[in-house]
């Protein structure tokens, strides 16, 4: 283990500076909509990237930490259910389930990227199990089928999972980091103009940030820390839509 005093920041740490670069990246789509060519929404979008590698990366450590793994995958799934409101309406203006004056429902079955979190906690758990491994490939790929109405979809949790496997060989850990990020920044800059996908490559600054300061600690235990982000995430989608949607 390297010298912590070399290294700042714990996972905690890095979960907080995860937290406000989501933050501006919601703010930035809620502001300025779709994918635009301006530098400030760029640049909000591209210090966005680093969120979800961050949080995958502290998924795969509190999986490592975690005394009780049933509860913590319960916290997770509970609140990827009640951040799908939260999030769809961010999205859409929209509640996920709508009945129309002529009695039609609508059904949006989009979902934050807690959901896609918790897929890439379960994953690494049947990763980890005694089952041959055939049928852990077949299972996380049917993981990664089901992530696909997620956000980050199966980046989470490739993410995840790698980021378990490789714990302690940082340099497969970050080629296969890399390797997932260049396929998905790829698809995306194939499927709109190369100029309004380039703030993708935020996602490289995560091994930067995570290998240069993180210090392999989890951090000060409170409810504070346990309990943060699971609270901010659709507290701060249902803020920022009400005054993107309802302002």
């Amino acid at each position: 283990m390297p010298l912590t005093e070399k290294k700042p920041l714990s996972s905690n740490a890095i979960k907080l500076i995860a937290i406000a670069a989501m933050t501006v990246d919601h703010i930035a789509w809620a502001v300025f909509p779709g994918y635009p060519k301006e530098f400030l929404p760029l640049l909000m979008h591209l210090i966005g990237r680093i969120t979800c590698p961050i949080m995958c990366y502290c998924i795969a450590e509190g999986y490592h930490y975690t005394r009780n793994f049933k509860k913590y995958a319960l916290r997770m799934a509970v609140f990827a259910a009640v951040s799908w409101a939260p999030f769809v309406f961010f999205e859409t203006g929209r509640l996920p389930i709508m009945i129309s004056e002529g009695g039609t429902v609508s059904f949006n079955p989009w979902q934050g990227v807690i959901f896609t979190l918790f897929l890439g906690l379960m994953a690494i758990k049947l990763w980890d199990s005694e089952n041959p491994k055939w049928i852990k490939f077949v299972g996380i790929i049917g993981i990664c089928v089901i992530s696909v109405i997620g956000d980050w979809a199966f980046m989470s949790v490739l993410w995840c999972l790698f980021f378990h496997i490789f714990r302690d060989e940082p340099k497969k850990k970050w080629i296969a980091f890399c390797i997932i990020g260049v396929f998905s920044s790829a698809s995306m800059f194939l499927a709109m103009p190369w100029y309004s996908q380039l703030f993708q490559l935020g996602v490289f600054a995560a091994p930067l940030l995570i290998g240069i300061l993180y210090n392999g600690e989890s951090g000060k235990k409170s409810a504070f820390n346990k309990w943060f982000f699971y609270i901010f995430y659709p507290a701060h989608l249902v803020i920022i839509g009400i005054a993107a949607h309802l302002a």
